[in-house]
């Protein structure tokens, strides 16, 4: 997919500043297919490892040494409903460690029925087996998450943070909300200020899905459960015209840059990269607007 050249803004500094410290996201499966990861990030930069149900703890471990061989930070997903044990989930933890891993994303996992005993974020936390990591991540939803609160509230998904900061308070380990990937700047913006007012005050980062064909967006949108901003992708599939070139975050990383510029108190830290159209063109996305 050729990437077409970046569209310059007014005043880029902005942007600049707040993909400064960008995160992005593989598979154990993508990632094999880049030769030299040294290129995706500057040195230091996070690299998250998502753990798709069926995927190897080895394969996932490899990734993760890669990763940390190559100067970056690795951030192992660890889905709690994947997990068949609480000998399994040490071994995992035992074996990131080993390859570097000092962070990681907990998440609930897309599973209906949990595998083993853990069926959220929360209850891998209270395993203890996580105390002295550098730094966790959980899981954001600016769009709701019908799973987790079947009316369409935010009651149990808000609980559930604030729970998870009381822990972090509590071992002393920095905690971080990242979202799925996102169309939408407003829906985005009010939720993070629906967390201020409810006392939630975690750092967070935004998604952003990486250069890609539309109609392959589309099905990772669907796919991913990715809701009421889907509408934004439906209503550009209307003009053919726009189905044959790269949808590009552009405009939202803007919009939530220029957020930030004007409200330095925000909460939110960086943008997460999602690279559905490619590892290799998400990077240089990020290089270009650097």
């Amino acid at each position: 997919m050729a990437l077409p050249r970046l569209r310059s803004v007014d005043d880029p500094a902005p942007l600049a500043a707040f993909l400064e410290g960008a995160s992005l996201e593989v598979m154990p499966r993508t990632a094999e297919k880049i030769t030299d990861l040294r290129g995706l990030l500057p040195a230091g930069g996070q690299v998250f490892v998502a753990h798709i149900d069926g995927t190897a703890p080895q394969a996932m471990q490899a990734t993760v040494s890669r990763i940390a061989a190559a100067g970056l930070t690795p951030v192992p997903h660890i889905p709690a409903r994947v997990v068949p044990s609480r000998e399994a989930l040490a071994a995992w933890v035992g074996a990131y460690r080993a390859a570097g891993a000092r962070h990681a994303l907990l998440l609930g996992g897309g599973l209906p029925r949990p595998a083993g005993p853990y069926a959220d974020s929360l209850q891998l936390l209270e395993t203890g087996l996580f105390d002295g990591f550098d730094g966790l991540f959980v899981a954001g939803h600016p769009e709701g998450n019908r799973d987790i609160d079947p009316d369409g509230s935010e009651r149990n998904v808000m609980a559930a943070l604030h729970a998870k900061q009381e822990w972090s308070r509590r071992k002393g380990v920095p905690l971080t909300v990242v979202t799925q990937f996102l169309f939408e700047a407003d829906p985005a913006i009010a939720w993070t200020e629906r967390l201020a007012s409810a006392g939630i005050d975690l750092p967070i980062r935004l998604g952003l899905a990486g250069p890609t064909k539309l109609q392959t967006l589309i099905k990772y949108a669907i796919a991913c459960g990715v809701g009421p901003s889907l509408r934004v992708l439906q209503r550009r599939s209307r003009d053919l015209t726009k189905l044959l070139v790269p949808v590009t975050p552009d405009d939202l990383a803007l919009a939530f840059a220029r957020h930030k510029a004007a409200n330095p108190g925000w909460r939110v830290e960086a943008a997460h990269l999602f690279p559905l159209g490619g590892i290799a063109p998400a990077a240089e996305w990020l290089t270009h607007n650097r």
